[in-house]
């Protein structure tokens, strides 16, 4: 349950009593390079390793022999070979893959099996190594592709999640596989091109763990649809032009993959980048100076510092949901939050050219435009189970997995103090404190108290040095049905009259709220943007629990609904499955409610409405009608801390607004 609801009981159990009492453009390319040149022989022989753990991705979707389906449309040259390890999955939903893992290569003479092997987890380092070292052995090339394809969770969570084991592949695992097979430190690359189809895995951490085995990286800083990459396409095109490098290859993955995403109507949040990864130690030298610096304003432990911080990221672009009804990817853009505190340290707009510089080619859809290619992880919930793995990766900037540290526990640890003195450090963390320090006191912001301007606005005056430690302020709506006997949360919204500068914060509610076809909805916000915002919706759809995502365009003032996905999996894998709603579709609202007048003060999910689509379903701001309304700031402060005002009372009748606050 969200934090939220449960810190509001004991302020609605009094406020309910004296209410009982009263009766009340598109363009595919994003950024403008030359073409890329052929960079070999037409006659150089290349294989593309595909690794595909099938997950619920196949089980329930078929997404795996969907897209085997695409391969086998192309025909290949005598001198381009797909080699496949498929496992992972409690069903194949195709006449070939009849074993729990199988072998095959996709050749001139079209699909075969290799061998017939015993079963294994796609989600361990071992299977990894032995596929790798098996196309290393048998299938001599000039130039080798490997592809990931699964779930995808980010630098924390990793990639390929075995569905009949919950293992998945961390980054220390891939780049330990890697070395195995090819030596911690080979003298040349070994592959041409290492892919991810799978959401999440554009990140400085997933390209640092890969460093030195591939010249190129290509994959995702958002959630992919379902759709995925478009084999036919991509590996079409090698079969027509063997002479093209990895980066030309990677353009056309990234080219046909947005055309993919058009085709299927997926491709308003698809992102995909291409990296080079011999621009990675530039990359990695202005990340570490820019991290010491941040670092050094760190330890000085102020509130003000990490509530700006934060707020930079809060404004970058962030990927995977990032809220309490999706769950939280915690992946930033990397770029973005540098240009969000360029003001304040000088080493950020190095950081950001270098970003723009190691991202040679990327694509994207309408509302996800601000972001440079590459993400990074960022602690937005302060969860210590994900930044505990997240310090696990041994690619991680030590500089970053400091100041996260001491972000979320409050205290300097020692390795910050030795890479501030200008001393090595061994790149891992001693072991995590068991409790935290408090940074944030928001607890003084508990149940603050409101007033009523002279225009009947209800409004919270702050201090100077409680703003120092907030980084947004957001607007909680309630109905309070004592006739019903239920108090219905309907979400948190940005909209809120905010003056930073003098400390005041008024409520900006005209009687409205989203619903869906006329229907309300619990609805959250995902990131606010200069020109769009992002949403998450709690739905059933078809008797399915998900999230619709939804964004709001500035520009005309109106809603598009995006598409529905399920939240991430507790071992931080996203869903791929975008859904597209369809006029028909049973859909059922989620909210969260309590009793008015019961002993039970938990505010539990409940189904309220159930309805069908109709032909144009839409989400719309519209009157919420007469009735009592209740109005709560939450104030938010970096790694998941937050508070609650007192309630302000709104009580609609025809139309018209009276707010009180007690």
């Amino acid at each position: 349950m969200p934090t939220a609801m449960r810190v509001l009981r004991s302020v609605l159990c009094a406020l309910l009593l004296a209410l009982v009492l009263t009766g009340c453009t598109d363009e595919d390319v994003t950024k403008a390079r030359a073409q890329f040149p052929d960079a070999y022989g037409r006659d150089d022989t290349w294989l593309i390793s595909w690794y595909i753990c099938g997950s619920d991705l196949e089980s329930e979707y078929g997404a795996a022999s969907a897209d085997l389906e695409e391969l086998m449309e192309t025909d290949l040259p005598p001198n381009v070979r797909v080699l496949i390890l498929a496992g992972g999955t409690q069903t194949w939903q195709n006449d070939t893959f009849t074993r729990p893992l199988n072998l095959y290569l996709y050749d001139a003479d079209g699909l075969h099996e290799l061998e017939k092997m015993k079963d294994a987890d796609m989600g361990a380092a071992g299977t990894l190594t032995n596929f790798l070292r098996y196309g290393a052995e048998n299938y001599p090339a000039d130039h080798r592709v490997f592809v990931f394809w699964d779930h995808g969770g980010g630098s924390a969570a990793g990639v390929c999640a075995d569905e009949r084991t919950e293992n998945m592949l961390r980054l220390n695992d891939i780049r330990q596989a890697f070395a195995a097979v090819y030596g911690e430190h080979p003298a040349e690359p070994p592959y041409e091109l290492v892919g991810f189809d799978a959401c999440l895995m554009a990140s400085y951490e997933t390209a640092a763990s890969l460093e030195g085995y591939t010249r190129y990286m290509v994959a995702s800083e958002e959630m992919e649809p379902g759709n995925g990459w478009n084999y036919d396409a991509w590996v079409g095109a090698l079969a027509d032009n063997p002479a093209m490098g990895g980066a030309r290859l990677g353009e056309v993955i990234c080219d046909s993959y947005l055309a993919g995403c058009r085709e299927e109507d997926t491709e308003e949040e698809a992102t995909l980048s291409v990296i080079d990864l011999a621009r990675l130690p530039a990359l990695t030298s202005a990340y570490e100076r820019y991290s010491r610096d941040v670092l050094a304003r760190a330890a000085h432990l102020s509130p003000a510092f990490f509530a700006a911080l934060d707020r930079a990221a809060q404004r970058a672009e962030n990927y995977g949901g990032n809220t309490r009804e999706m769950g939280y990817a915690n992946m930033v853009d990397l770029a973005g939050l540098a240009q969000e505190t360029a003001q304040e340290f000088p080493s950020a707009n190095a950081l950001a050219a270098a970003v723009d510089d190691a991202c040679i080619y990327k694509v994207h859809g309408d509302y996800r435009r601000r972001g440079g290619g590459i993400s990074s992880y960022y602690s937005y919930d302060g969860d210590e189970d994900g930044f505990a793995a997240y310090v696990d990766q041994d690619a991680a900037l030590m500089e970053q997995k400091c100041l996260l540290y001491t972000m979320l526990y409050g205290e300097l640890p020692d390795e910050a103090t030795e890479l501030l003195a200008g001393q090595s450090t061994a790149g891992r963390l001693n072991a995590l404190p068991t409790q935290r320090q408090q940074i944030f006191n928001t607890a003084a912001l508990e149940d603050r108290m409101l007033d009523v301007d002279r225009d009947g606005s209800a409004f919270v005056r702050l201090s100077a040095a409680e703003m120092d430690m907030l980084s947004s302020v957001r607007c909680n709506l309630l109905y309070l049905g004592t006739e019903e006997d239920v108090i219905l949360y309907l979400g948190s919204d940005a909209n809120v009259d905010a003056d930073w500068e003098r400390g005041i914060f008024k409520d900006n509610f005209d009687g409205t709220w989203p619903m869906l076809d006329g229907h309300p909805v619990y609805i959250e916000i995902v990131e606010e943007g200069d020109d769009y915002n992002l949403y998450s919706i709690p739905v059933k759809l078809n008797g399915r629990e998900c999230n619709l995502q939804v964004a709001y365009s500035y520009a005309d003032g109106k809603y598009r609904i995006l598409g529905a996905r399920r939240g991430l999996e507790p071992n931080g894998m996203s869903d791929r499955n975008l859904i597209r709603l369809k006029p028909g579709d049973l859909l059922t609202t989620i909210h969260y409610a309590m009793s008015a007048s019961g002993d039970d003060e938990e505010f539990m999910p409940v189904e309220v409405d159930t309805f069908r689509l109709g032909s144009h379903p839409e989400v719309r701001d519209e009157e919420v009608g007469d009735g009592t309304y209740g109005y709560l700031f939450e104030f938010v402060a970096p790694a998941g801390e937050s508070a609650l005002s007192d309630i302000a009372i709104f009580e609609i009748e025809n139309g018209n607004i009276t707010t009180t606050v007690e």
